[in-house]
């Protein structure tokens, strides 16, 4: 029986691969040691708003919503990208950035309404918390976005090449992996913070 060596491509693939994996998983400690953090600091308000005073769930879900189908566009980016589809695959790829676009609005307005009211991270332990921990989350969109822009651009001008698989199946753990984190966030501090 003859077994197939891998290619110098597939080593590659798997170690570069294998290297975001890892990648994820310091960020996954990261965000357990922030949600830790929030969980033994959530009741610290010092006289000050509980989320039940300003969390808006209606936004909070169409945020969840918005993050969730720019997942379902970039899983559908990267079933094109199997197919050998470069158009289709800017297309739902443009088309990830929108919907993201829309939810880090949403966020940054949210942010925004909260420091015009005086609500800022330095009145309790509980808002520190709160900053840090979705605002942190709110960074790692940007960042998905901007490398989103990026890679954009090299798929354009280079086409669905080895080295532009490699980048996009990475993109695709990292953002599914923020919409875990997202659920995550959506459950312990807003729906949980709200009863």
């Amino acid at each position: 029986m003859l077994t197939k060596t891998p290619s110098k491509y597939q080593n590659i693939e798997t170690q570069k691969i294998f290297g975001f994996w890892l990648y994820l998983m310091s960020d996954c400690v990261m965000f357990a040691t922030l949600f830790a953090t929030y969980g033994v600091i959530v009741n610290n308000i010092a006289n000050g708003p509980t989320g039940k005073d300003f969390f808006n769930l209606q936004c909070i879900l169409l945020e969840t919503i918005l993050l969730l189908l720019s997942s379902l566009m970039h899983g559908l980016a990267i079933i094109q990208m199997n197919l050998g589809r470069k158009n289709s695959v800017i297309v739902y790829l443009v088309l990830t950035f929108l919907f993201s676009f829309g939810f880090i609005s949403i966020e940054g307005f949210e942010f925004l309404d909260l420091f015009s009211r005086g609500i800022t991270p330095n009145l309790s332990g509980f808002l520190s918390g709160f900053f840090t921990l979705v605002g942190t989350h709110g960074l790692h969109v940007i960042f998905g976005m901007l490398w989103m822009i990026l890679l954009i651009f090299q798929i354009i001008t280079k086409g669905l090449t080895e080295t532009n698989r490699i980048r996009l199946t990475c993109l695709s753990l990292f953002w599914h992996f923020l919409d875990i984190v997202w659920i995550c966030v959506f459950t312990i501090v807003y729906l949980i913070g709200e009863f």
